[in-house]
Formats: C-alpha cells, sequence, structure tokens
C-alpha cells in the first residue's frame, strides 16, 4: 500500500495555521475574547461579497473523548452589506442570544427569524440537536487491544488513536445518465498537542508532526467520501478517510483535541469554468502554482534568517535594559541614603529649590525644543512615504495624525477602489449590452424558427393526409397489383395475410411521410418560414419582456465585472498596502503620545518646583514619611532589576524558538517540494486517460459542495458559509 502522508504533507503543513484560527474561534465560546474574533476577521473582498446579504455560519461540536456528541453550539454572523433596517433569516436554532448588539429579533413561522438589524450586522449563536454531517468516532488500543479513553489515563505502552469520518451529507445528482450519490466534499482537519514526557517516537498515518522539544504538534488531514465522489481507483490515488495517530507512552494522558471540517477546498472551485478540453491546461497550471508556492516557501525562509540576524539588536537592547536597571537600584539605594539626610538637611533644601526653580524655564524649553524636533522627523517621515499633511505642532499632532490614520482605513479605501472600478466597468456598458442583445436574439431566433417550422409542417402534414386515399390506392397497386377495391375484397376472403396489411400500411405512411419532407423542403416553404421567422423575431425583439430581459443580465454582467475587478490582485494589494501604512501611522502617533505625556509631567513637574520651593519650610514634617517610601522605592528597584534579569536569561531562548521556526520554514519548503513530487504530480497520473469522467465528477463534486451552505437554516435570499469545529474532551 502506498505511504498515504507523502502525499498529503503540504496539505498538512497548512493545517497547523488553520488550527491556531480554530484555537482562537472556541475560546469564543466562553464569552472572552469576543474583540480578539472581531480583529481576526478577514477583511478580504471575496466571491460573497456580489451578495447583498451572507451569513456566515460556525458549528462547535463539544464532544467527549471517544467523539461522541455532548453540545452543539451555532454561532451565525449575519454580513449586512446594505445597512438594511431588517434582515429576515431562518434558523432552527434554540435559546438564541445576540452576542454583539442589543439588536431584537422575532420568531415567526417556518424558523423564520426577523432581525431589528438597524443597519448593523448580527452576531447571534444558540443550541441545536441535528444529526451532523460528518460524523466523528475516536477509538483507543493499548498495545493491540482496545481500551476505553478513560481507562487509558495513567496507562503506559504502545498507544494508537484513530479518528474515523463518516460522511452522512450527500446530494443524489445526474451524472453520465445515472442518478448517484455524491457526497458533500468535507475537508477534516485534526490536531492536538502531545507532551514529549508521555508521548515518544509518535507517527501518524496522514498529516505532519512538528516538534519544539517540549510538546508535539500533530496535524491529520482526511476527505470522508471524496474516493467515492471522484471514482478513482484507490490503486492509483488513494485518497484518506481517517487519522491515526501511534506512539510509546507513559503515564497517558492527553488534552483536548480539535478538528475543523469544511467544504472550502472543493467550493472554491469554479465549476462553469471547469472544462474537459481545459483539463489538460488546469494541470500544467497547478504545476506552475505549485512552483510559485515553493518560491514563496524559500523566501520565506530567507526571511526568518533575516529575523534571526536581527535577534542579536534585541538581545542587546535587553542587556543595556538590565544595565539600566541595576544603575537604578543602585540610584533608589542612593536616594534612601539621601533621605535620611533629608531629614536633617531640610533648610539646606530651600535654597536649593530657589535655585531649581530659577531654572525651570530653561528645562521646560529645552523639552518643548526636543518636542519640535521630534515633530519635525514626524513630518519628514510622513512626506516621505507620500502622504500630505498640514505641519505637526504640538498643539495639531493628535488630531492631523487621527486624520491620516482614519483616511488609510481599509473601509475607506476600498470604498475608493469600488467607485473607480464601478466607472471604469460603466463606461464599457454599452459594450456589454450589445453582447448580451446579441446572444439573447439569437436564442430567441432559435425558439421562434423551431415554432413557425412546426406550425408549417403540421399544415403540410394535415394537407397530406387529407390525400391519403390517393397514397393508399398507389401502394396496394404498386405492392399488390390490385384495385383498392379488389383489396378489400381479398381481405374479406382472406387471401390478405394481417402481415401483408401491416406491410401496406407502413407503406402508406412512409409515402405520406416522404411526401410531407418533400414539400418542406420546397424553397417557397423554405421562404415563408425564414421571412415569419424574422418578422416574429424583429416583434419579440422590441417586446418589454424581452428589453427587460436585456437590461437584467447586462446589469448581471456589469455586476460580475466590478467583483471581478474588485478581486484582482491590484486591488488586494491596494487594501494591504493602506493597512500597513495605518500601522506605521498608528506607531508613529503613539511614539508621539509618549513624548507628550512626558513633556507635560515635565511642565507640571516645574510648576510643582515653585511650590515646594515655598514651602520648603514644611518639608522637614514630610521628611520622615518621604524616608520610608525610599526605602519602599529601594526595595522596588530591586524587584525590577530581578525581573529585567530574568527577562535578559530568557533572550536566548527567544533566539532558539526564531531558529526552530527557520529550521520549520525549511521543513515547509521540503515539505511542499515532496508534496508535489508526490500528490500533485501522482493526482496527474491517476487522471490520465480518464479526463472525461473525472471532469463530471470534480464539476459535480465542487457543485454540491457549494449548495451546502448552513447547517442550523438560512434564508433563500442568503448566501452562506459553514464550518464544523469538533472539540474532545482531555483524558487525564
Amino acid at each position: 500500500m502506498k505511504n498515504r502522508a507523502t502525499k498529503f504533507i503540504s496539505l498538512a503543513l497548512c493545517a497547523v495555521v488553520l488550527f491556531a484560527a480554530v484555537g482562537t474561534s472556541v475560546f469564543a465560546l466562553t464569552g472572552e475574547g469576543k474583540e480578539s474574533d472581531d480583529e481576526n476577521q478577514e477583511t478580504t473582498i471575496n466571491a460573497s461579497a456580489e451578495a447583498e446579504t451572507t451569513n456566515d455560519e460556525t458549528v462547535y461540536v463539544l464532544a467527549g473523548a471517544d467523539g461522541t456528541v455532548q453540545k452543539i453550539i451555532v454561532s451565525d454572523w449575519i454580513k449586512n452589506a446594505m445597512a438594511a433596517d431588517s434582515l429576515e433569516d431562518k434558523t432552527e436554532l434554540s435559546d438564541i442570544e445576540n452576542i454583539e448588539g442589543d439588536e431584537s429579533f422575532t420568531l415567526g413561522g417556518d424558523n423564520s427569524c426577523v432581525w431589528d438589524a438597524q443597519g448593523n450586522d448580527i452576531y447571534y449563536q444558540g443550541n441545536i440537536e441535528k444529526e451532523l454531517p460528518v460524523q466523528m468516532s475516536v477509538c483507543y488500543t493499548l498495545d493491540g487491544q482496545a481500551i476505553a479513553p478513560e481507562a487509558l489515563a495513567g496507562q503506559s505502552g504502545h498507544v494508537t488513536i484513530r479518528f474515523d469520518y463518516q460522511n452522512m451529507q450527500y446530494e443524489e445528482v445526474l451524472l453520465d445518465g445515472k442518478t448517484e450519490k455524491i457526497y458533500v466534499p468535507f475537508t477534516m482537519l485534526t490536531g492536538m498537542l502531545l507532551d514529549t514526557e508521555v508521548f515518544r517516537n509518535v507517527t501518524i498515518s496522514n498529516g505532519k508532526l512538528i516538534d519544539d522539544g517540549d510538546r508535539i504538534a500533530v496535524v491529520g488531514i482526511a476527505f470522508p467520501g471524496l474516493q467515492e465522489d471522484l471514482a478513482i481507483s484507490n490503486e492509483k490515488l488513494d485518497i484518506p478517510d481517517y487519522v491515526e495517530i501511534s506512539a510509546d507512552v507513559e503515564n497517558f494522558e492527553m488534552g483536548m483535541t480539535m478538528t475543523l471540517a469544511t467544504t472550502e477546498l472543493f467550493g472554491a472551485i469554479d465549476s462553469d469554468r471547469l472544462d474537459l478540453h481545459e483539463l489538460s491546461d488546469a494541470m500544467a497550471e497547478l504545476t506552475d502554482a505549485m512552483d510559485q508556492l515553493m518560491d514563496g516557501s524559500s523566501q520565506l525562509y530567507d526571511g526568518l534568517c533575516t529575523l534571526l540576524e536581527k535577534s542579536g539588536d534585541l538581545v542587546s537592547g535587553i542587556n543595556k535594559l538590565a544595565e539600566g536597571a541595576a544603575q537604578l537600584k543602585a540610584g533608589a539605594e542612593s536616594l534612601d541614603s539621601g533621605a535620611a539626610q533629608l531629614q536633617a538637611g531640610a533648610a539646606q533644601l530651600s535654597s536649593g529649590l530657589n535655585t531649581l526653580n530659577a531654572n525651570s524655564s530653561s528645562l521646560n524649553g529645552g523639552a518643548r525644543q526636543v518636542f519640535s524636533s521630534l515633530l519635525s522627523m514626524a513630518n519628514t517621515q510622513l512626506s516621505e512615504a507620500g502622504l500630505s499633511v498640514p505641519a505637526l505642532t504640538i498643539d495639531n499632532y493628535a488630531s492631523v495624525l487621527d486624520g491620516v490614520i482614519a483616511s488609510l482605513d481599509d473601509t475607506a479605501v476600498y470604498q475608493a477602489a469600488l467607485e473607480q472600478v464601478t466607472a471604469t466597468v460603466n463606461a464599457n456598458r454599452g459594450m456589454i449590452e450589445a453582447k448580451v442583445t446579441e446572444a439573447v436574439q439569437a436564442q430567441v431566433e432559435a425558439e421562434v424558427s423551431a415554432q413557425v417550422t412546426a406550425a408549417v409542417q403540421e399544415t403540410v402534414t394535415q394537407a397530406v393526409h387529407e390525400n391519403e386515399a390517393q397514397f393508399r390506392a398507389a401502394v396496394i397497386q404498386q405492392a399488390l397489383g390490385m384495385t383498392v377495391e379488389e383489396y378489400k375484397a381479398a381481405i374479406e376472403a382472406g387471401l390478405v395475410t394481417q402481415e401483408q396489411q401491416d406491410a401496406v400500411n407502413a407503406a402508406v405512411e412512409a409515402a405520406m411521410q416522404a411526401e410531407i419532407d418533400a414539400r418542406m423542403q420546397r424553397e417557397e416553404i423554405q421562404a415563408q418560414i425564414n421571412a415569419v421567422t424574422q418578422q416574429t423575431v424583429g416583434e419579440q425583439m422590441q417586446s418589454d419582456e424581452i428589453q427587460a430581459l436585456i437590461a437584467s443580465n447586462t446589469e448581471l454582467q456589469v455586476q460580475q465585472a466590478i467583483s471581478e475587478a474588485m478581486s484582482s490582485d491590484a486591488v488586494q494589494a491596494q487594501l494591504s498596502a493602506a493597512a500597513e501604512g495605518a500601522k506605521s501611522v498608528i506607531a508613529l502617533k503613539s511614539s508621539l503620545d509618549s513624548y507628550n505625556a512626558f513633556y507635560l509631567g515635565l511642565i507640571t513637574y516645574t510648576s510643582g518646583v515653585s511650590s515646594a520651593a515655598a514651602g520648603a519650610n514644611e518639608l522637614k514634617t514630610g521628611a520622615d514619611a518621604l524616608k520610608a517610601g525610599t526605602s519602599e522605592l529601594s526595595a522596588g528597584a530591586a524587584e525590577l532589576l530581578q525581573g529585567i534579569q530574568t527577562m535578559k536569561d530568557s533572550a536566548p531562548a527567544l533566539v532558539g524558538g526564531i531558529t526552530q521556526l527557520r529550521d520549520g520554514s525549511m521543513e515547509l519548503s521540503d515539505g511542499l517540494k515532496q508534496f508535489n513530487e508526490e500528490g500533485i504530480q501522482k493526482l496527474i497520473e491517476a487522471v490520465d486517460g480518464d479526463l472525461d469522467g473525472l471532469s463530471n465528477r470534480i464539476r459535480v463534486t465542487a457543485d454540491v459542495a457549494k449548495h451546502y451552505t448552513s447547517f442550523s437554516g438560512i434564508s433563500e435570499d442568503m448566501d452562506g458559509d459553514v464550518k464544523f469545529i469538533y472539540k474532545t474532551d482531555s483524558i487525564e
């Protein structure tokens, strides 16, 4: 049996990244981290943007360690793209709760749910009891013997953990003239973290292992039902429908496992453009894409090498911070000693404060000059970044930079790009309408021609059948040498068999049909058909219905062109650049805010010096309290030094982590190469010679993936997307 893990090694590497996102989503189940969920929502423009309203659904399946379902929680995000006041949805959920706002809803018949959206997106969740589209079971063996998960805790030996996935969701489709079951093509990504003190010699059937020394990240992948959907022999390409992990364990314990089920892999296929004659070219494009992906992984490795080189600067900075903390500790101790002297020298302080107060103006002026220098540098940075803004001052810098950040908001940039793309497409509306009109006219002409031809043929047929007696007499004379009267008499006398009668009747029908065909081919008949067809087509093309159809199809083509342009690389790059620019300006403003806080504090301090000079005579009373405070400060400085020293001691571990990440990126590059050689190329070999059947099956499988848009229910007017996250209990 071929090693299936090598065919899917690249997908497993990608799953590591997906699994991190899954952890964040599950954290939201506790009610903590809603802000994190919001920040992680993707802002890229995709196909769902074509619909006015979409529903992004996440189904959380809480299960026991054996996969037994304990509870199902569904979280829905209705994206109110048109800012409608009211949104109509359908849902089978119970205990519905609005988790982001205070918008209310009304439940109606047929599972309808109407939200008073007030122009907002709606985030809600609820419970449901319903059969899952993919049933997951987890079984365990210890030294070859089946064992219950709760009995496995604390055991030692060779353990095998197997995740089986049974696809229950399918459609019956007509394929090559036969009705067949096509399963919804779910991709199952299962992951877990294993403690290296418990697990050794870990292997996985279809997936990837990443070991950082303390823990092993395990990610497996499976496609239940896909082997049947594509009807590919497992001798050519064995598509996994389970994940199996084996290891030697000591005092077994294991944390939770997470599994993501999604249809996005096949749902992203454009089945309308999938053509048998283009499939070979698509295979070549797939190979080219893999080459680009491998080039990208090499660039990732180079970038991490650069990061590793720069990590030395970070370690140097931490060392300087530790030196400063040591100086602070020494200063705090000195301050404590000085506080004791202050108790005896309060009278001398009055003279010193007066001198300090005389220098306050110079100190404030110097701080203001530093602030002005920082603002000048900020003006230069903004100008070099191509941002035209008023000159920054101490008074206006905050409002000016807030305006720049707002202008770089991805929503504003997206709106500007949308307006530009819309104007460009509308400039070509006339050409689009002409092509649509041409297509509609061709369709109308074909339908009218068929109707006119049928009507004329019916008239000709009726005329020929009116002369059936003549055709019958001619056939009887030619076939039997009799007149019609003689033929009838012969039948009554039993001289003509039933077979002869049937032959005569068939010959009569054939003669009449030949006459009908001949008349239909006459030039005058064809001219009549063409004339009526052209007249009728001209009339129908001017009808309100056809004009409305042309207008509707034209608008559809315009909107499709706008959507394709908005999802282009150029627009996406523009949005990404705006987001990066906003981050830089936010960092700049944060730096200026920090100095502004210092500057205002300095002004407050110098003002206080003046008051202190006037109150120097009262200082001695508070000197005893100051002494107690300086003792606490000295102790705190010692604790600060200890903490920074700990950070300094941890710096090598940080560098080690970056090194591991760099090494991991090299493994990613190697894994992509292996996936290309043993996955993509073997897929090309697997379908070689059966492109016709595979093309149709991929098409219907992709269509079935697109059809599955919701688990708990969705309005017919909405587009939808649904993913499932299974969480199993830990074993301790």
